[in-house]
């Protein structure tokens, strides 16, 4: 499947239905009745990670300008995007020890909740940007206060963030040597099979509604060959996390659906947790590591935005045509964030980019059913193709929301 015809049949085989909607009044039909609808959601997750700006602005830390910016940012995400990202880097979210940043990233998700929007807390477990408090502990110290960590924000959180990054990049965890940390040497220990088990098993007896996700950068047989131990010793993981950092060129739809297919076999739910393709020059192919690439000046141009616009549409198109693939996120909606590359859908400035224009083209447009008038026939009802998600119909006075979850065919009834 390479071209754009075939992932957009995939599409609508795979994310639409055909939903016959019988609309009554206190039970009898309503015959005639021309009645308005239009989709309010997605069922699929297309989001973001957290901005920064957004953060402050929730917490009241903005004035004049920033705040104005923040605000912008804000509208502009919400007219994308449904799913939010949010940061719990642990050396950030709690750089003293008893400490943690709790109402601030509160505040915030509960401004994103208020929005309609799923979060999630990115990650639990994550040798990277663990906190320094650590190194003067054993490793059995280590262990239990990243079990209590799990317990802690899960607990804080519960009833507002309900999926979880539990564990982050474990393939390289107990080899990673560019500094010492607690979490490297914990994995060391115990392998990484065991401590996903140990932070899997928190996290599920914690909540245990809560969506649980192994997430990697690591696209080679190496991570599916851990997914496949954690299953098979029994691993509670709900959903497959694959980053797409596409900082040195596009995948392009071949090698994307390759490295889908290898996670198929699982029959889980695969997110692409983590997405970026620059919209200026493209990182040097020798690069091993993305953090290695550190330049104070990436900037976006014309060209570039033009080839990232193009890049995002064929991307988007050929995960949705995936049946696993439940969520996308995009990896900084604004230029400048991680690694100051120039892979935001919307300038520094917060002005949107072709990229940006274009998802919103898609996801508002080709995606998405405007409010359109029907007129129901002589049974009360009206017939409609759509993505799956959340529909209102309004007649006269009274509008009524439902959420249509079958692909293929639906039947709902509405009843005034």
């Amino acid at each position: 499947m390479t071209n754009t015809a075939d992932l957009d049949r995939a599409i609508r085989q795979h994310r639409t239905t055909q939903a016959t909607v019988t609309v009554t009044h206190h039970g009898a039909p309503l015959v005639g009745q021309d009645v308005v609808m239009q989709q309010r959601r997605h069922r699929f997750l297309l989001g973001s990670n957290w901005g920064e700006s957004t953060l402050a602005w929730a917490n009241g830390e903005l004035t004049g300008q920033a705040k104005d910016l923040a605000e912008r940012r804000n509208d502009q995400f919400l007219q994308l995007f449904n799913q939010v990202t949010l940061p719990f880097y642990w050396g950030r979210f709690e750089p003293l020890r008893g400490q943690p940043q709790t109402d601030r990233i509160r505040n915030a998700a509960r401004w994103y909740q208020a929005q309609g929007c799923v979060l999630k807390g990115h990650p639990l477990c994550w040798h990277t940007l663990a906190p320094d408090w650590l190194l003067p502990l054993d490793n059995q110290s280590i262990l239990q206060a990243q079990i209590a960590r799990i317990q802690r924000e899960m607990s804080d959180f519960a009833g507002v963030i309900e999926m979880w990054d539990v564990v982050n990049e474990a393939v390289i965890m107990p080899i990673f040597d560019r500094y010492d940390n607690g979490l490297t040497r914990i994995c060391k220990e115990l392998g990484r099979i065991e401590l996903i088990r140990t932070m899997f098993e928190a996290a599920r007896a914690t909540n245990p509604q809560a969506t649980l996700l192994l997430n990697d950068f690591d696209v080679s047989p190496a991570y599916d060959i851990l997914v496949e131990g954690c299953l098979a010793a029994g691993i509670p993981i709900d959903v497959i996390g694959i980053q797409s950092h596409m900082h040195q060129g596009y995948w392009g739809v071949e090698r994307t659906q390759a490295v889908l297919d290898r996670f198929t076999r699982f029959n889980k739910p695969i997110h692409f947790s983590e997405n970026t393709l620059v919209s200026g020059c493209l990182m040097p192919p020798e690069i091993v590591d993305l953090n290695d690439y550190q330049v104070s000046d990436w900037p976006s141009t014309p060209d570039g935005e033009a080839r990232q616009a193009e890049e995002v549409v064929l991307h988007y198109k050929t995960l949705l045509a995936h049946p696993l693939v439940e969520g996308i996120t995009w990896w900084d909606l604004s230029d400048g964030g991680w690694l100051n590359a120039p892979a935001g859908l919307l300038r520094k400035d917060h002005s949107p980019k072709p990229a940006y224009e274009a998802l919103l083209k898609l996801i508002k447009g080709e995606w998405w059913l405007a409010p359109t008038t029907f007129t129901t026939n002589a049974n009360g009802q009206l017939t409609f193709t759509g993505f799956l998600g959340e529909y209102e119909l309004s007649a006269g006075m009274q509008n009524v929301r439902f959420t249509i979850s079958d692909k293929g065919s639906s039947q709902v009834t509405l009843d005034l």
